[in-house]
């Protein structure tokens, strides 16, 4: 065989698709609760007056029966608000907690890292922090130290090697915390939160890194906010809430669920008595946006369509009226205006004291992911010119969320397109 040919080698396993490789965590029925004392003993009278005061807890259940797989070399994100269970599953996965149902299968040795520079001694140099972390891991001692370089390397911490830690920033730390994460010589690795770290050129060098151990099939679960690393980094994704599976499947749909669900929560919006001006004859009864269903709203994804929804009632009679609107940022910048003219069925413009008037507008959607307001206005027409029969500020108060960012209010679609051509003779 001629040296050519023994330079072609067989597909390494990252070349195969995640779903085709064997299971590298299992979890099924995984079941979690915490006791919550209901009342805080503080004090040693409190314990002689009330003795069972202790005994007495309410349950929380942080995780319900839950159960999924990840596949060796697959880069895994976990995703949920606060307090979903996210953090006590990765736990449980740490063997930190011990979970009250189900099982865990893993395979392969597991490096833990649920909060970064965990088990540094801060009376310890960077140099002894580094061995020990090392063989904590499962590293020996002579392993360890021969990646001391490397730590300190990445780290940029080569001239504090044989500082001690209390004297370090907390960017420094983190960095070093990062930097023996790294070096980790495990098969399966359970991060929390840590991509954020540093400042913006160690933030890049961290993204490389994470780049380069999803291309060497590492197999990596990571609980995270931010749903732009969610769809840079991971095969898949999976949402939490409330202890239960809610989505798990391809990063941008889990991303756009979480973000969904973060804002179904919004305060409901409402019309404000207050900021209605001198003018009357009409009332605003409720105003609200609509998503697809009909249903009541208070977010909007990026691109889809706004549909809003307002009823008025006419309190004295008149003779036409005109509704307006006005979109604004949450800084109070007017992103655009419209309205329109009130007529009943057969086009009169005539209208009765105790007449309802519903509007609906649905307008397209080039708002950037963000808080925005809608104001109302009604202009009546009469003899006597126009006047305001009614203005609210902030009737309606909504978010626009999604994945893309923007540097600016508005996304327009628009193409652009650049065209190299020869250069002229001088």
């Amino acid at each position: 065989m001629t040296d050519d040919a023994t330079a072609i080698t067989a597909p390494s396993q990252s070349a195969t698709p995640p779903s085709q490789r064997p299971l590298a965590i299992q979890v099924e029925g995984l079941k979690k609760a915490f006791r919550i004392p209901t009342h805080r003993v503080d004090s040693l009278k409190e314990r002689i007056v009330r003795p069972f005061s202790g005994r007495e807890y309410r349950e929380l259940q942080a995780l319900k029966g839950i159960g999924f797989e990840v596949h060796q070399g697959e880069f895994f994100g976990i995703v949920g608000r606060n307090g979903s269970g996210k953090s006590t599953l990765l736990k449980l996965l740490a063997s930190i907690y011990r979970a009250d149902a189900g099982t865990i299968r893993m395979a392969g040795r597991l490096a833990p890292f649920i909060e970064l520079g965990v088990g540094f001694n801060l009376e310890l140099t960077a140099r002894e922090n580094v061995v020990l972390n090392g063989v904590m891991m499962g590293l020996t001692p002579g392993e360890a130290s021969s990646r001391l370089d490397a730590v300190l390397e990445f780290a940029e911490l080569d001239e504090f090697v044989d500082l001690k830690l209390k004297n370090y920033s907390s960017g420094m730390l983190v960095r070093l915390a990062f930097s023996t994460m790294l070096q980790a010589d495990a098969d399966v690795l359970l991060i929390d939160e840590v991509l954020a770290v540093g400042d913006a050129s160690f933030q890049q060098k961290c993204a490389d890194a994470f780049r380069r151990m999803k291309n060497e099939g590492k197999t990596i679960v990571l609980v995270t906010h931010e749903m732009a690393t969610v769809e840079a980094y991971c095969h898949r994704a999976m949402l939490i809430n409330d202890g239960e599976i809610q989505a798990i499947g391809e990063p941008a749909e889990v991303a756009n669920r979480y973000l969904q669900l973060n804002f179904e929560s919004a305060p409901e919006s409402g019309g404000e008595e207050e900021a209605r001006t001198s003018g009357d004859g009409v009332r605003m009864l409720d105003a609200w946006l609509k998503d697809g269903e009909g249903e009541r709203a208070s977010n909007v994804e990026d691109g889809q369509p706004i549909r809003l929804h307002v009823e008025l009632e006419v309190e004295r009679d008149a003779d036409g009226l005109g509704v307006g609107f006005i979109i604004a940022n949450a800084e109070g910048l007017g992103m655009f205006q419209f309205g329109t003219p009130v007529q009943d069925e057969e086009g009169s413009d005539q209208l009765r004291a105790g007449q309802r008037i519903e509007v609906e507008a649905e307008l397209e959607n080039p708002l950037a992911p963000g808080r925005y307001f809608v104001h109302c206005g009604v202009q009546r027409h009469g003899a006597g010119g126009e006047d305001v029969g009614l203005y609210t500020h902030n009737a309606v108060d909504f978010v626009v969320y999604g994945s893309q960012s923007s540097r600016g209010v508005l996304m327009l679609q628009h193409t652009i397109a650049a065209r190299v051509g020869e250069g002229g003779a001088k």
